[in-house]
């Protein structure tokens, strides 16, 4: 009986004997009671039950829904258009997309400028100093150095006085006045890189010349770094540029820094263009250059007319290249014609223009009929 009474007592009351073998060993942690759920637990509230909706009459009629009026869409406010960052052109017919040959080469008489116009003390002052022609075409051989002694030559014989420049590192408009210019002690070389006064290598022969050199060939070069280098032949000729009626400046065969500084110093250009084709297809290249040295250096420099050398009037082409010349250019050309002749040549070997090799020959005559027509008006 007390076996079983023992027995019956729950887990929680029973106690370690502690006469028993663990008895020095710590009493284990109880174990948690469980207590049992009640045999009739609360069953969860049941949800209250939906109102019966009342009954449908089926012989009614539905009433009608009340009509809405439609309401009107808002305007979308109008959004501007931007401009496309690469606007394409509208198509042009064929015609249109063709440019003319005068187009293509043809050099632009620049427009009038209020800014430009002179006063009357600038136009006093433009009647006491030089008249600046540079003879320019960026091909060689088509007779410049020949056009500007000869053309300075008549202007002397006609009573003015005329400085020639030599500007081509060939130097062969100082030859062509019987100076060596392998010889000569100071130079245009000495007058754009160092400065020196252009009196100082100023010759007097049929006209006063400033020779050349063979240095001449490293002035570019030379000048690249210093400032204002465009503008020194201008600054040079403002010393003498009241002591002539005419300069004229002779032009290396390139469109280089020597040919920039000459146009930049000049009121005139004429181009020597000799009567052949291929001739004639560098005069776009040395009309960009004028329209870029009007905008940022020399705003009155204009071309004073287009003079066809060499000219062999016997053959189909030669006359050809000069009635292109006359289609293209217009009042541009000069009414002279240089044609070939044998004295151009020999004139150089004897030092001398062919005004004063041979003043009775066709030859001379040319250059003075181009005089007459420059002293005149120009080609214009």
């Amino acid at each position: 009986m007390g076996l079983f009474s023992r027995g019956s007592r729950p887990e929680a009351d029973r106690r370690p004997d502690p006469q028993g073998p663990h008895a020095d060993q710590p009493a284990a942690a109880p174990e948690p009671v469980h207590t049992p759920e009640p045999e009739h637990a609360a069953e969860p509230a049941q949800p209250a039950p939906e109102p019966t909706p009342p009954p449908v009459d089926l012989a009614a009629k539905p009433e009608p829904e009340p009509a809405v009026e439609p309401q009107p869409e808002p305007t979308p406010e109008p959004v501007p258009a931007r401009a496309p960052a690469n606007p394409v052109p509208e198509p042009r017919n064929d015609e249109d997309l063709r440019i003319t040959a005068s187009e293509a080469i043809a050099p632009r008489r620049p427009p009038h400028s209020p800014s430009l116009a002179t006063t009357d003390e600038e136009e006093a002052e433009a009647a006491n100093r030089a008249k600046v022609i540079s003879f320019a075409n960026q091909k060689g051989g088509v007779a410049k150095t020949t056009s500007t002694l000869n053309l300075a030559v008549a202007f002397a014989e006609s009573g003015h006085r005329v400085l020639c420049i030599d500007l081509d590192p060939q130097g062969n408009l100082t030859m062509s006045q019987g100076i060596d210019p392998d010889k000569v002690d100071k130079s245009m070389f000495d007058v754009l890189v160092h400065h020196i006064p252009i009196r100082e290598v100023i010759q007097h022969r049929e006209i006063d010349i400033a020779v050349a050199s063979i240095d001449l060939a490293g002035a570019e070069i030379a000048m690249s770094m210093q400032i204002g280098r465009e503008r020194s032949l201008e600054k040079a000729l403002a010393a003498v540029i009241e002591d002539y009626d005419f300069v004229c400046i002779d032009t290396p065969p390139s469109l280089g820094l020597l040919t920039v500084n000459a146009l930049t110093a000049s009121d005139k250009v004429i181009v020597p263009v000799q009567c052949e084709y291929l001739s004639m297809r560098g005069l776009l290249q040395l009309q960009n250059t004028l329209e870029m040295i009007r905008e940022n250096l020399n705003p009155r420099v204009t071309i004073e007319g287009i003079l066809p050398t060499m000219l062999d009037s016997r053959t189909v082409h030669a006359k050809e290249a000069v009635e292109i010349l006359e289609e293209n250019f217009g009042d541009l050309v000069f009414e002279t014609r240089i044609r070939k002749a044998i004295k151009f040549a020999e004139a150089p070997v004897r030092g001398s223009s062919v005004l004063k090799y041979d003043p009775k020959g066709n030859a001379a005559d040319y250059y003075r009929q181009l005089a007459e027509e420059v002293l005149t008006n120009g080609a214009s």
